[in-house]
């Protein structure tokens, strides 16, 4: 690591430290009642997990000293690397986990943290979704959140995802760039892609999580976590989740700050989209907002589309559990 590395290092630590104080995180001693002092959280090129990405800090100043991050090539990854034990938690678009407790995956969704990172860019010949009927749509990998998201647009509107849409995915291109070059018709991205084609002038956004609706009433992103840490780890699990949620309160007060720490961790190298994502994000709403309410919805969707078994009830009473956050709720009042 450079010199200049190593001092922007030093000084978004001492930064975030401070956000700690300010946002009155006790700094543990003792770690009274913490049953572990390690946590591993995982890390994909979706950088809208920002609150997830800053948490470090905060995490130790809460008493979780060792905080570790598991690489992960894409969001689709992310509920396999849980329910194998490879991580402890992690931000996740909430139709994968649903998916992934439908299957039997040992995962518990513990609170919702942002909405509206997803967006739908087309070219211009595409105006409606009802247009991507025999069109080529470009995702990372089949499974992944743009496709779980599409999926559940296309199914609103009679569209059958499987048969009307032409989908392509190959693990050695990326979508944005088939896009970029006029070889896709639509591209559904998350951050910082949706950025970086707004900041050339790409395309036109069909659906943006963010605003419209009903998208826009829900959460996309939520933390969950490996079930047996959950159940063994109460204590460490409700400082996670007090982390991250502290993590967004951030984003929303201190986005110049938070991105720069983004680029100077190496979550991104750049500053620009890394601010535009931040400010694009509704990162105030896990307050507001209903977690239940989110799996019930897309629980629904999936399930009347035929990509669950399980009813919304069972999945909510299977895989989640809101006594973390209902605490925090009264705890972190603004």
């Amino acid at each position: 690591m450079s010199d200049t590395q190593t001092r922007r290092r030093v000084l978004s630590t001492l930064t975030l430290a401070g956000a700690a104080t300010l946002l009155r995180i006790p700094r543990s001693v003792a770690a009274e009642g913490l049953e572990t002092t390690t946590v591993r959280l995982v890390r994909d090129p979706t950088i809208c997990l920002a609150p997830q990405y800053i948490a470090e800090e905060l995490l130790h100043a809460d008493g979780i000293s060792d905080v570790r991050y598991i690489e992960a090539a894409s969001d689709a990854e992310t509920s396999t690397i849980l329910a194998q034990g490879g991580a402890d938690f992690s931000m996740d678009f909430a139709s994968l986990y649903i998916a992934a407790i439908d299957s039997g995956a040992p995962i518990t969704v513990l609170g919702g943290v942002h909405i509206g990172c997803i967006e739908l860019l087309a070219s211009n010949a595409i105006r409606r979704i009802v247009d991507l009927k025999g069109k080529s749509v470009g995702v990372q990998g089949l499974g992944s959140t743009p496709q779980v998201f599409l999926n559940a647009m296309a199914l609103a509107i009679g569209l059958d995802p499987v048969r009307d849409i032409r989908w392509v995915s190959d693990p050695g291109l990326r979508p944005l760039d088939l896009f970029m070059d006029g070889k896709l018709d639509a591209f559904l991205g998350t951050p910082p892609e949706p950025q970086q084609l707004r900041a050339r002038g790409i395309g036109h956004v069909l659906v943006n999580s963010a605003v419209d609706r009903p998208w826009s009433q829900y959460f996309c992103c939520m933390l969950a976590g490996r079930a047996d840490f959950v159940r063994e780890h109460p204590v460490a699990t409700k400082r996670v989740l007090r982390a991250i949620l502290k993590g967004a309160d951030l984003c929303v007060s201190e986005p110049a700050r938070i991105a720069r720490t983004l680029v100077d961790r190496g979550f991104t190298d750049d500053y620009a989209v890394a601010l535009q994502t931040l400010r694009d994000v509704p990162y105030d709403k896990w307050r507001e907002y209903d977690a239940e309410d989110t799996l019930r919805f897309y629980a629904l969707r999936l399930h009347e589309a035929g990509m669950i078994k399980s009813t919304p009830a069972k999945i909510i009473s299977k895989g989640t559990d809101w006594r973390f956050l209902n605490q925090l709720k009264r705890e972190l009042k603004a």
